[in-house]
């Protein structure tokens, strides 16, 4: 049986457009891909033996925003010698217009089939799981769309299964996860730590877009 190559989907912000209250300034999506399973299974484990050598429990969830400087950076160095890339999308949404983008689904639909356009190249027979969020019936009408979009041209050649699950369970998500804060973190001039993450990983990276394009 042929191997499905992985990828893995999370997201870093919120959907609300810029000048409501409380919402960020960009929202990011990226997608880690893992073209070899034996790669992602010893990426896997090694997040495992992380947390045994830090101390934490074997529960413990690794979240960007929850974790120290030192537990971002010892992740970091810890998976990035592993054979995965990523593409992400920073949504800089002070530049979006248009009735759609104030439908939470629709503005998170969108998002996700842009960073699917950019990965397009690479996906064959592709596994693609997303951190869960949303209700069951969003999560297939997700599902649905990313199979429509991305395989218009192809059918079933892409991708060919999209399923959610709950990051605290998956190691790969929580690796999603510190990706996407890693590169949320360098949109963000006012921390000292702005580079500080991302660099550990700039050769694992395929694309950041920024989108629309920021302003000179």
């Amino acid at each position: 049986m042929e191997e499905r190559m992985l990828v893995f989907i999370d997201e870093s912000g919120d959907p609300g457009m810029k000048g409501k209250r409380g919402s960020s300034e960009f929202f990011v999506i990226a997608a880690v891909i893992f073209e070899d399973n034996e790669e992602a299974a010893a990426c896997d484990l090694r997040v495992d033996r992380l947390r045994e050598e830090l101390g934490l429990h074997r529960r413990h969830e690794f979240h960007f925003n929850s974790c120290s400087a030192r537990f971002r950076e010892q992740f970091l160095r810890a998976v990035s010698p592993f054979n995965f890339f990523y593409h992400a999308l920073v949504l800089n949404k002070a530049e979006l217009w248009g009735q759609g983008f104030q439908n939470k689904e629709s503005f998170y639909k969108y998002t996700t089939s842009l960073v699917f356009e950019n990965a397009k190249p690479l996906l064959r027979r592709a596994k693609v799981i997303i951190d869960r969020c949303g209700d069951h019936e969003f999560r297939c009408q997700l599902a649905r769309y990313l199979k429509r979009r991305v395989n218009a041209k192809e059918p079933g050649s892409l991708i060919r299964s999209v399923s959610m699950e709950a990051s605290h369970t998956n190691n790969l998500l929580q690796l999603t996860d510190m990706v996407c804060g890693a590169v949320a973190r360098s949109f963000k001039p006012d921390k000292r730590d702005q580079w500080a993450y991302r660099q550990l990983i700039t050769h694992r990276e395929l694309r950041v877009q920024v989108w629309p394009a920021l302003r000179q």
